[in-house]
């Protein structure tokens, strides 16, 4: 009786839910063939004004974007040392990769973003540094800011210059890891760092050590005093991570930086980082040092694993950037000598402190006047569009205030190149001082915002 009863209600359930499922069959078979009532049209869609997202205006000040520089502006603004941005065989090279493989690479390179050329380039770049093994990333900032949380994690321990470029510290914050600022280029300030961290067993086989520098500081344009900094490392037992993106394919008789400029030996330094964005005039950056380390990265390093690969045309411009060092080492020898020549003339400036290595590409200029930041930042605005529009291009340095560790002062970013000579340094420097006579802080003109 009782499965009589079991059966009879689940019949009664199936019935019920067959009848449901032809009643919607039948609905959505009208459905389809019905016709819609408003037919999208191009003239509608064109005539569609969706509503805004919030009701009301919403101002953001962002500051100025420099249009396109005229072909006969002297341009030392930009950090093309070699003058490789405008190499014919660059571009043309560039063009034809671009006509083989299409704009983008559509995908990472754990997936399906490997294109032969990037392989080639990886390759090649090991090859022309001398070290076992690289790897591209797709632009320059996220290449250092991937390459240290790769490493170094939370519980491990990191000592840095205090005037290591925002990259760096972006880095940093993703790692977690605890980090101790030394006074730039100070090496007796690392060492007694160093050692007061030793005394506290904050050094110890079971936590990991890293030393983190730059080859040439972005933030100042002076060069790092490698040899003293391997030579604590070594004695501390830190591992060494040097941003050469300044350095490689200006410094040296090949242009593999500082480590061959100071004759270190490239496997004191445990990772190198360089940037495809000054020396090769292109898009990206890469990582260098033995095979354990750079494979590393290829499962750790978020910028390598997640980001689509450079792009091809960017990929090959790097390629036929390289060929160029190769073939004619010399052009590293006339960019020194401009940066010398340069460095020198600085001296002269009337209205002026710099600060840049002599061997430096990048020059940072700052004002005398004991101003407020904003105030400083505002004139140097004023002196760099006095200077474009009588034909000399610099560039304002920009920093995020609230965010960056030991922020910099205001400056002018000054950028050597191969291709500067006698008359263009001479005109930089008298024009630097006209420009502040006339809309300085001396000449009763306002600051810009």
């Amino acid at each position: 009786m009782i499965i009589m009863d079991m059966y009879e209600t689940a019949s009664w359930w199936t019935l019920a839910i067959a009848v449901q499922i032809v009643i919607g069959s039948i609905f959505l078979w009208r459905k389809k063939f019905k016709k819609p009532e408003v037919i999208l049209t191009q003239e509608k869609l064109l005539q569609w004004k969706p509503l805004p997202l919030v009701d009301y205006d919403i101002s953001v000040d962002e500051p100025p974007v420099m249009g396109k520089i005229d072909e006969n502006v002297l341009n030392v603004g930009a950090t093309s040392f070699l003058c490789l941005d405008k190499e014919q065989s660059i571009m043309d090279n560039a063009i034809n990769s671009l006509h083989k493989y299409g704009v983008g690479s559509c995908g990472p390179r754990g997936f399906y973003g490997t294109i032969d050329v990037h392989l080639e380039l990886e390759e090649r770049l090991a090859k022309f540094l001398q070290v076992e093994e690289t790897c591209v990333y797709s632009y320059g900032f996220s290449t250092i800011a991937s390459a240290i949380p790769a490493y170094a994690k939370k519980g491990d321990i990191i000592f840095a210059d205090e005037k290591v470029w925002f990259a760096i510290q972006q880095g940093f914050e993703a790692a977690r890891s605890t980090v101790k600022y030394f006074k730039h280029n100070n090496m007796d300030d690392l060492e007694r760092l160093l050692q007061e961290a030793a005394d506290k067993k904050q050094l110890n086989p079971k936590r990991r050590a890293f030393l983190v520098a730059e080859g040439i500081y972005f933030n100042t344009g002076e060069m790092c005093p490698l040899r003293r900094l391997v030579e604590l490392a070594r004695r501390f037992k830190l591992r060494i991570i040097l941003d050469e993106s300044l350095t490689i394919g200006v410094l040296g008789k090949h242009g593999r930086g500082l480590t061959e400029y100071l004759n270190v030996p490239r496997d004191e330094i445990d990772l190198i980082i360089g940037s495809l964005e000054h020396s090769f005039a292109t898009v990206g950056g890469f990582c260098a040092g033995t095979h354990f380390i750079v494979e590393h990265q290829r499962l750790s390093g978020l910028g390598y694993c997640f980001s689509a690969s450079l792009p091809p045309m960017l990929t090959q411009a790097a390629i036929s950037a390289l060929d160029i060092m190769e073939k004619q080492p010399s052009i590293m020898s006339e960019l020194d000598d401009n940066s010398r020549k340069l460095n020198r003339a600085l001296e002269n400036l009337k209205h002026y402190t710099f600060r840049g290595s002599d061997v430096s590409p990048i020059k940072h200029i700052y004002l005398k006047d004991n101003l407020p930041d904003t105030l400083k930042t505002g004139y140097l605005r004023n002196i760099t569009n006095y200077c474009l529009n009588r034909g000399i291009a610099f560039a304002v340095s920009a920093y995020l205030r609230d965010a960056e560790v030991s922020c910099p002062d205001p400056s002018i970013r000054l950028a050597s190149s191969r291709k500067l000579n006698e008359k263009n340094i001479a005109s930089i420097c008298s024009l630097l001082d006209e420009a502040y006579e006339k809309v300085g802080p001396k000449s009763g003109e306002k600051p810009m915002n």
